[in-house]
């Protein structure tokens, strides 16, 4: 009996002697690790006991040694875009694509950003012209508040599951047209390093352990898109003429009365649209006569869109989208 027992111990005393670096490798690699996993450097420690009957009846035990393992830092982070998509204005300036950044990896650590324009498939490329950081993480660009980007001196530092919002800044040429779309990526590279999944960064990771590339290749990418939406506007004035005899003559005492038509074209909107037409000299305007789109309008400056002020008559249209079109009218008198 007591060879069997010796025969258990010494099996016990083999498993302690398995080599350290194939346990590690094997805890790495098995079960891969994320950022709701266990944290980098942190010291995982087992002890195994042997117990065999005693020549006397009873039974002893046997503790094997403590084996520690140290978990090795992944490197992972994921980009994803907060505004996949921004409307904006041929020639127009620091305009606002917004990212959000985040530490997917299992220990501390700082990302360098880097803007792509330059990438295809796209009617322009953008000019980036400065990264900035969400200082107060309000999600909304602070021009007075965020800070700038500088590769290399304020890369962002992210604990595990830790996110920030990046805001990238581009000018749009001044030749794009309507419907024109340019398109930006944001990468964020973990700084200890990047590279195939697996690739082990030695002693680099937090807690002094290995830093091992995760399946991210731990250089995170994502793209937005800069839309350019512009309106045009065509404006005709056109005049039908009744004169006192029930005829279309331009006669004192005929009353003219005059249509002004805005088209707007295109896929973006026109703001706060304005038409003004002042009362030609030798006519009286008819009081009561201004309408926008066939309804009538006070003369007095009040609550509607139209007012006559120092012989101007004056409609406001308000935003305006493409493909739509307003129509002012009013009247005047020949003297």
């Amino acid at each position: 009996m007591s060879t069997n027992n010796q025969w258990t111990i010494a099996n016990v005393e083999l498993s302690r002697v398995v080599p350290l670096a194939i346990l590690s490798a094997t805890i790495a690699f098995a079960t891969p690790a994320h950022a709701a996993g266990t944290l980098a450097g942190t010291t995982i420690s087992n002890t195994a006991n042997a117990t065999f009957d005693d020549p006397t009846g009873g039974t002893t035990t046997i503790p094997s040694n403590r084996v520690d393992i140290l978990v090795d830092e992944v490197l992972d982070v994921t980009v994803t875009t907060v505004t996949p998509t921004v409307i904006v204005q041929p020639g127009s300036t620091n305009q606002v694509l917004t990212f959000s950044v985040t530490n997917t990896g299992n220990g501390s650590e700082a990302f360098a950003l880097s803007p792509t324009t330059l990438i295809g498939g796209d009617q322009f490329d953008p000019t980036s012209t400065s990264i900035v950081i969400d200082t107060n993480n309000n999600g909304i660009y602070d021009p007075t508040i965020d800070t700038v980007y500088v590769l290399g001196a304020n890369d962002p530092v992210l604990a595990p599951d830790g996110a920030v919002t990046i805001f990238v800044l581009s000018t749009i040429p001044g030749g794009a047209v309507d419907l024109d779309r340019g398109f930006l990526d944001l990468t964020a590279a973990a700084v200890t390093g990047t590279g195939a999944p697996g690739t082990v960064y030695a002693t680099q990771g937090q807690g002094g352990g290995d830093a091992i590339v995760g399946t991210t290749r731990a250089d995170g990418v994502d793209r937005g898109a800069y839309l350019v939406q512009t309106a045009t506007v065509s404006f005709v004035k056109s005049a039908t003429v009744v004169d006192p005899f029930g005829g279309s003559n331009s006669v004192p005492g005929s009353i003219i009365t005059y249509t002004l038509v805005a088209n707007v074209s295109g896929t973006g909107t026109l703001a706060n649209l304005k038409l003004g037409d002042a009362v030609p000299t030798d006519t009286i305007y008819e009081a009561g006569t201004i309408t926008l789109q066939g309804a009538s309008l006070t003369d007095v400056a009040d609550p509607d869109a139209g007012e006559i002020a120092s012989n101007v008559v004056a409609v406001r249209l308000g935003n305006v989208a493409g493909g739509q079109s307003r129509t002012v009218t009013f009247k005047v008198k020949i003297r």
